[in-house]
């Protein structure tokens, strides 16, 4: 069967609207002729009468009633595909799945939702939480929309927008310390080194930074998957480690945490809102970044 067009749509709607042919003509630019025959070409191909009409009136068919509601939503819809084809689309309703790692989820990403509500009220956001390369290989395979990390990219196929700068600090607790010193190289042989995984990407940004270097052999070294486990475990005794500055900026303050070797510098990194190249609503994705950047890492 041929789908109704656009055009008697909206022919029906003004009629529906308004019971007067001769006002609903005028609304569309028709003859009132040209506007019965497309309610004719509509009732035809949908195979039932939408309104009953006499000499003195006009009024809807049980069948008008319930096309009256759809047509509406349909003309509306038509409208949205305009409206993205002119690049508005970052206007329409929209839901987005945007990874991060827990942590950050938790005390930057989830308070700024109803900000982000208000100032994108057209969004809806859903929250998936993993870390590193989980979240880029979700991307890829389309699973989440975008996600906000500051993994390093390698993936031509992705694309990112700079936000937070993130700096980074080596620190253990206050009391592994005050029972095994860590103040020189040799003293890493009694320390367990905790990371995300074997190639070291947090213990990376102290060890190439200018003044560190690859001097400190560890008495073993463990992989715990995300920052949130790391941190634990180093408040907890079991190691030290290198984490992210804004996670550990209380504790240290607090002496529950100590800097090590705090004459390096760590190397520092960004936060980036990262997505697929191929997805068009980088507008959005610009938008969501300009607006999270407002608010300070915590």
């Amino acid at each position: 069967m041929q789908l109704p067009s656009i055009d008697n749509l909206r022919c029906f709607v003004s009629a529906a609207q308004s019971l007067n042919f001769r006002a609903a003509a005028r609304q569309v630019n028709l003859t009132p002729a040209a506007l019965g025959q497309r309610i004719k070409q509509l009732e035809d191909q949908l195979g039932s009468p939408l309104f009953n009409r006499t000499t003195r009136s006009v009024a809807l068919t049980a069948a008008g009633m319930a096309l009256l509601p759809i047509a509406r939503r349909t003309i509306e819809s038509a409208a949205e595909c305009e409206r993205a084809v002119r690049g508005d689309i970052e206007r329409l309703p929209t839901e987005l799945i945007v990874g991060s790692r827990h942590e950050l989820g938790l005390s930057w990403i989830v308070p700024q939702l109803d900000t982000l509500a208000e100032a994108l009220p057209h969004l809806t956001i859903h929250m998936y939480f993993g870390s590193g390369e989980d979240l880029l290989l979700r991307l890829r395979t389309r699973e989440i929309d975008c996600a906000v990390t500051s993994t390093r990219l390698n993936d031509p196929k992705l694309d990112a927008i700079k936000m937070h700068r993130e700096d980074y600090v080596f620190v253990g607790s206050k009391h592994l310390l005050k029972r095994v010193p860590f103040t020189r190289a040799e003293h890493a042989e009694k320390h367990t080194l905790i990371d995300i995984r074997n190639d070291l990407p947090l213990y990376r940004y102290w060890r190439d930074a200018p003044g560190a270097g690859d001097k400190l052999r560890f008495q073993r070294v463990l992989y715990f998957g995300t920052i949130g486990a790391i941190e634990h475990l180093v408040t907890e005794q079991k190691g030290v480690a290198v984490l992210p500055k804004y996670l550990v900026r209380d504790a240290i303050a607090s002496g529950a945490l100590r800097v090590l070797f705090p004459s390096v510098e760590p190397l520092s990194d960004h936060f980036r809102l990262v997505f697929r190249g191929d997805d068009a609503r980088r507008p959005l994705y610009e938008a969501i970044a300009a607006k999270m950047m407002q608010v300070p890492l915590r």
